[in-house]
């Protein structure tokens, strides 16, 4: 299979979608594998150190999406992407498709085959593609939660732990995940009083075993969100569900009663936004304020920290890269369960469920697609 890396284009999107160890197993598999010129040269992944494991260096995205089989990228396709996409090609990427009918249409007209990383799931329940991006999510969005409290901009004037005299800052985490317990981890490393709330009573106790009498776990309901949001100096949102648009958890009432200066970071925005007031930012304009609450709400947070987040990405996708190289996507799908779960749009039809009921459009299973 030819294989094809474009260099990403999106606002301040450094990752790349495949590093030269991955490209080497690709080869070693008897694959072939085409990469834009300077797609890793950002993190320390140059021309050469591709050629060096076999890879050929290419001037145009738009040589890859002509020629490959396969594309991997790490964010979703922009338009100009998306339209250069092919019948039966198959995309591997991260799509975030629910809060996207302008994409979620693209790839349907293009005909080709798109499987979402944020999908794809394993044996225990927990999706493995999105997991590495998830840990660095949550952790940076203590950092940017502790920056954006900083006078300079916008915020309180807080300093996240306190100092002796003084008390911490109230961290308040929607949502007990991946995200959030590395959310819990470095805002309780700061020294923060720290408050989880989650709806699932076995995740908050497992949080109460892993964390102990450090943090407060709540369980979700309305007013426990209403009460804690208003008292809060920072609150993370990172809640999820699979495939589908964020619940707006946070009403714009709620946040009007939090203190000027206060900051929310909503790590869902990927998938629409857990807070009534979030619109996606970039790394260049991270933040906006709304009724004096400080909003930060960058779309790809991991980017910021892109060679990290890259091999991270790269640890978790290759497996499931290699089976589609060597299998092609209908055989590894039928071979892989969980990679069928990433198949979200095939031959212009949706095949995820969660993803057709928020786009309003006819579902088709993805099984159907691989002659199941």
């Amino acid at each position: 299979m030819l294989i094809g890396v474009p260099k990403e284009i999106k606002n301040f999107e450094y990752r790349v979608g495949l590093v030269p160890s991955s490209v080497r197993e690709l080869i070693a598999n008897g694959h072939q594998v085409i990469v834009q010129k300077g797609a890793g040269e950002k993190i320390g992944f140059d021309d050469e150190s591709y050629q060096h494991v076999g890879a050929r260096i290419v001037d145009a995205a738009e040589e890859i999406f002509q020629k490959a089989d396969m594309v991997i990228k790490v964010k979703e396709p922009q338009p100009d992407e998306c339209r250069m996409l092919r019948e039966n090609q198959v995309l591997f990427t991260y799509l975030h498709l629910a809060p996207d009918p302008e994409q979620a249409k693209l790839l349907q007209d293009s005909g080709c085959v798109a499987i979402a990383y944020e999908t794809v799931t394993n044996q225990h329940g927990g999706l493995p593609l999105l997991a590495p991006m998830s840990e660095v999510a949550g952790r940076m969005a203590i950092q940017a939660g502790a920056t954006s409290l900083e006078i300079k901009n916008g915020g309180r004037g807080m300093l996240l732990g306190g100092v002796p005299g003084v008390a911490p800052a109230k961290v308040v985490v929607l949502g007990g995940g991946v995200v959030g317990t590395n959310s819990v981890r470095m805002a309780m490393g700061m020294g923060a009083h720290v408050v989880v709330i989650d709806k699932s009573l076995e995740r908050l106790y497992h949080l109460d075993l892993q964390f102990g009498s450090k943090i407060n776990t709540i369980f979700s309901t309305t007013d426990a969100i209403e009460e804690h949001v208003q008292s809060a100096d920072l609150v993370i949102g990172a809640v999820l569900i699979p495939g589908a648009s964020a619940p707006r958890l946070v009403t714009r009432a709620m946040l009007s009663q939090m203190r000027p200066g206060s900051v929310v970071v909503d790590v869902s925005i990927d998938q629409g936004g857990c807070f009534e007031t979030s619109k996606p930012t970039t790394h260049q304009n991270p933040t906006y304020v709304v009724d004096g609450v400080v909003h930060y709400c960058v779309a790809n947070m991991p980017g910021a920290v892109p060679r990290t987040s890259t091999v991270a990405l790269n640890n978790a996708t290759l497996p499931f890269a290699l089976s589609l190289a060597n299998y092609g996507y209908k055989e590894a799908m039928r071979r892989n369960h969980h990679l069928l779960n990433g198949l979200n749009v095939a031959n212009g039809k949706i095949t995820y469920q969660a993803v057709a009921e928020a786009l309003k459009q006819s579902y088709t299973p993805a099984a159907k697609m691989i002659g199941e």
